[in-house]
């Protein structure tokens, strides 16, 4: 495991697999696989079997959380790479409060995605 895979694996309390995401989400794997190739979900490669998987904080009521692909796409346009957008996305922001994902969740998505703006600055 590496620095990075160790870090997020503190950071990411809860993971889903493509499958389970696609039984939540109602409907086939290679939609999912889609989503992930489009941008609108992270999924990192974890464990023995390097499976993908994708934090479970992305996935709301039957859908993907509000304002997670916007963040997404603003975070790779500032330069993140997909382990650097997990690490900013689950770690705890006293001015928030909690995370950023915690605030996607919430509702609290134009806040999150006017912080990710002004990381690019």
């Amino acid at each position: 495991m590496t620095e990075i895979d160790a870090k997020i694996d503190a950071l990411v309390p809860a993971w889903f697999n493509l499958p389970e995401i696609a039984e939540k989400l109602d409907v086939e794997v290679t939609r999912v696989r889609q989503l992930v190739k489009e941008g609108q979900l992270i999924a990192v490669r974890r464990g023995e079997n390097r499976v993908l998987m994708v934090p479970a904080a992305f996935i709301g009521e039957g859908k993907v959380v509000k304002g997670l692909a916007g963040t997404l796409t603003l975070l790779r346009d500032d330069g993140f790479s997909d382990e650097e957008m997990l690490e900013w996305l689950f770690t705890a922001d006293e001015t928030l409060p909690g995370t950023p994902a915690d605030a996607l969740r919430e509702n609290r998505g134009t806040e999150v995605k006017r912080r990710a703006q002004a990381l690019a600055v």
